[in-house]
């Protein structure tokens, strides 16, 4: 871990998740909440006389270590991420539930600060697939901190429980942030947003007539989530701003991509395709790239040449800084 004072912090929470989740007989990650939640009202939540006084005791004794106004926003989010992902390993929490890993974060912040050159003073960044909150908190803390902008943050999911760790997270960075506890793809809470980032799920949406709600559903059976979340995101963005979109590499090689590039055709400008270091994936086939759409507006173009290509892997210092130097380039000649 990067310095001893963030080690205490992520090993305090660690310790008293670890405590509670013994203690409570609840999973892990109901167990992080609570702690995060005792930490962040430095008092420690007592029901139907659980946990017991003698663990309380040494909870508290725990959290007095911590003050929490030695951290930043950005170091509480990293001790929570890595309980976060203690979690999804012990609980057993599915593929699509789990951990966006930071590098993604930074790469998805780098794009984003190249290709918005003058942001506003204050932007609003959504998530329509938030679940823990990790990849949105970290873009919009690495966004203020290249920036200096005000960014407020806005997520939408379908899973309580995760909501509820997103929700204990803002609340101990003291972002500015609204969650939503709802379908992504139902009405739409938030329809002015500058930025809209997502990890999207792989799969099939299950709600056949509401999908067809959408131009890129599947002509029969189920259609796929991701495909509708990226028009449903698009409708959340402000003319001329970007929706960054993590998606299967081979987004565009299954039978059903013909009506997602349709679509784009005529609904967005179709800015890039970025594939991410096969190094960070375990498996092959679990590879992502970066999808760039832009909502068409005023002074807004179609790029003649797509930006292509795909991230060195990241201990290659050389490639890396001559792979920036070229999507830096590419967005000076391209983009209005």
């Amino acid at each position: 871990m990067a310095n001893e004072q963030l080690k205490q912090l992520y090993d305090v929470l660690d310790d008293t998740t670890a405590l509670l989740h013994k203690t409570l007989g609840s999973t892990y990650l109901d167990a992080a909440i609570e702690s995060g939640e005792n930490l962040m009202a430095h008092t420690v939540h007592q029901e139907d006389g659980l946990p017991s006084q003698a663990t309380v005791d040494k909870l508290t004794e725990q959290y007095a270590t911590i003050d929490l106004s030695d951290y930043s926003a950005e170091e509480l989010r990293q001790a929570l991420q890595l309980v976060l992902v203690k979690a999804v390993q012990t609980d057993g929490i599915e593929p699509n539930k789990q951990v966006t890993p930071d590098a993604m974060a930074s790469l998805a912040t780098f794009v984003a600060t190249t290709f918005h050159a003058n942001m506003p003073e204050t932007m609003t960044v959504a998530d329509p697939t938030v679940g823990s909150g990790n990849l949105l908190y970290a873009v919009m803390n690495q966004l203020h901190a290249a920036k200096n902008v005000t960014v407020k943050g806005v997520g939408i999911d379908n899973d309580d429980t995760l909501l509820a760790f997103a929700d204990m997270s803002a609340g101990l960075q003291h972002l500015d942030v609204q969650l939503f506890h709802q379908d992504a793809l139902a009405d739409l809470p938030v329809t002015n947003a500058d930025l809209v980032i997502a990890d999207l799920p792989v799969g099939y949406y299950p709600l056949d007539e509401r999908a067809k709600t959408f131009e890129t559903a599947a002509e029969s059976g189920h259609s796929y989530a991701h495909h509708l979340l990226i028009e449903q995101s698009l409708k959340m963005l402000k003319p001329g701003s970007f929706g960054f979109f993590y998606v299967p590499a081979n987004v565009f090689k299954s039978k059903e991509a013909a009506g997602l590039t349709a679509w784009m055709t005529k609904a967005a400008h179709f800015q890039g395709l970025l594939n991410l270091p096969e190094s960070l994936f375990a498996d092959p086939a679990a590879q992502k790239s970066l999808l760039i759409l832009q909502k068409p507006g005023e002074h807004t173009k179609q790029a003649s040449q797509v930006l292509l290509g795909t991230f060195p892997d990241l201990s290659d210092r050389k490639a890396f800084t001559e792979f920036i130097a070229s999507v830096q380039a590419w967005a000076k000649a391209n983009l209005a």
